[in-house]
């Protein structure tokens, strides 16, 4: 799992599966996440606030969109003052 400010952005793995995987909170791509084959909302009540487990297989979308998925979450879940920090860098090629 990754934190900031002590909440959760991430948790790797895929509850109850040996299969890995990754389970974030999404607003903005929440259906395109769902539509990933095998993806489902994230047990223990996450699911209902968004959050979803997301395996890691042969139909799994590109590195890209894992990665802005994790951004995402990071987004929703931190501080406005580390989200402003995170829109002042410098953007990646």
């Amino acid at each position: 799992m990754a934190k900031v400010n002590k909440k959760i952005f991430v948790f790797m793995g895929v509850e109850d599966s040996p299969e890995l995987g990754m389970s974030v909170k999404l607003r903005e791509s929440h259906e395109q996440a769902m539509s990933v084959p095998g993806a489902a909302p994230t047990g223990y009540g996450l699911g209902r606030a968004g959050w979803v487990s997301i395996p890691f297989r042969d139909a799994t979308p590109p590195l890209d969109v894992l990665r802005d998925w994790v951004e995402e979450s990071y987004r929703v879940v931190a501080p406005k003052r580390l989200v402003k920090k995170l829109d002042e860098r410098p953007t990646r090629r």
